[in-house]
Protein backbone atom coordinates (compact mmCIF):
# COMPACT_ATOMS: atom_id res chain seq x y z
CA UNK A 1 0.00 0.00 0.00
CA UNK A 2 1.33 3.56 -1.08
CA UNK A 3 1.31 6.14 1.16
CA UNK A 4 0.28 9.70 0.90
CA UNK A 5 2.47 12.37 1.80
CA UNK A 6 2.05 14.37 5.16
CA UNK A 7 -0.51 17.35 4.66
CA UNK A 8 1.56 20.86 3.63
CA UNK A 9 1.28 23.97 5.62
CA UNK A 10 -0.38 26.48 3.86
CA UNK A 11 -1.05 30.35 5.28
CA UNK A 12 -3.59 32.38 4.22
CA UNK A 13 -4.36 36.03 6.13
CA UNK A 14 -2.21 34.55 8.89
CA UNK A 15 -4.24 31.48 9.51
CA UNK A 16 -2.52 28.10 8.50
CA UNK A 17 -3.98 25.48 7.09
CA UNK A 18 -2.99 21.84 6.50
CA UNK A 19 -3.62 20.63 3.05
CA UNK A 20 -3.31 17.12 1.38
CA UNK A 21 -2.02 17.19 -1.74
CA UNK A 22 0.37 14.67 -4.18
CA UNK A 23 3.65 15.37 -3.78
CA UNK A 24 3.95 16.33 -7.57
CA UNK A 25 1.52 19.15 -7.02
CA UNK A 26 2.46 20.72 -4.20
CA UNK A 27 4.56 23.74 -5.66
CA UNK A 28 1.54 24.63 -7.64
CA UNK A 29 -0.42 24.15 -4.23
CA UNK A 30 1.47 26.71 -2.61
CA UNK A 31 1.52 28.97 -6.08
CA UNK A 32 -2.24 29.02 -5.62
CA UNK A 33 -2.57 29.39 -2.36
CA UNK A 34 -0.05 32.69 -1.99
CA UNK A 35 -2.69 34.33 -5.12
CA UNK A 36 -5.46 33.37 -2.55
CA UNK A 37 -4.39 35.42 0.17
CA UNK A 38 -2.72 37.96 -1.73
CA UNK A 39 -6.65 38.41 -3.43
CA UNK A 40 -8.07 37.74 -0.14
CA UNK A 41 -5.81 40.70 1.40
CA UNK A 42 -6.95 42.92 -1.27
CA UNK A 43 -10.74 42.42 -0.17
CA UNK A 44 -9.75 42.82 3.13
CA UNK A 45 -7.78 46.06 2.97
CA UNK A 46 -10.31 48.38 1.16
CA UNK A 47 -12.38 47.83 4.03
CA UNK A 48 -15.66 47.36 2.98
CA UNK A 49 -16.00 44.02 3.37
CA UNK A 50 -15.82 42.13 7.40
CA UNK A 51 -15.24 38.58 7.88
CA UNK A 52 -12.94 36.40 6.48
CA UNK A 53 -15.86 34.16 5.32
CA UNK A 54 -17.13 36.97 3.29
CA UNK A 55 -13.64 37.99 2.09
CA UNK A 56 -13.19 34.66 1.12
CA UNK A 57 -16.06 34.41 -1.24
CA UNK A 58 -15.58 37.52 -2.68
CA UNK A 59 -12.05 36.51 -3.69
CA UNK A 60 -13.92 33.58 -4.82
CA UNK A 61 -16.12 34.94 -7.13
CA UNK A 62 -13.15 37.10 -8.29
CA UNK A 63 -10.99 34.41 -9.19
CA UNK A 64 -13.62 32.72 -10.72
CA UNK A 65 -14.43 35.68 -13.09
CA UNK A 66 -10.54 36.02 -13.91
CA UNK A 67 -10.83 32.39 -14.66
CA UNK A 68 -13.70 32.68 -16.67
CA UNK A 69 -12.30 36.10 -18.63
CA UNK A 70 -9.72 34.30 -19.52
CA UNK A 71 -11.10 30.64 -20.55
CA UNK A 72 -13.53 33.48 -22.68
CA UNK A 73 -10.17 35.37 -24.82
CA UNK A 74 -8.89 31.80 -25.58
CA UNK A 75 -12.08 30.32 -27.03
CA UNK A 76 -12.91 27.56 -24.04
Amino acid sequence: MRESPPPIKVQILGKEYPVSCPADEQHELLLAARYLDEKMREIRDIGRIIGTERIAVMAALNIAHELLQLRQRRGD
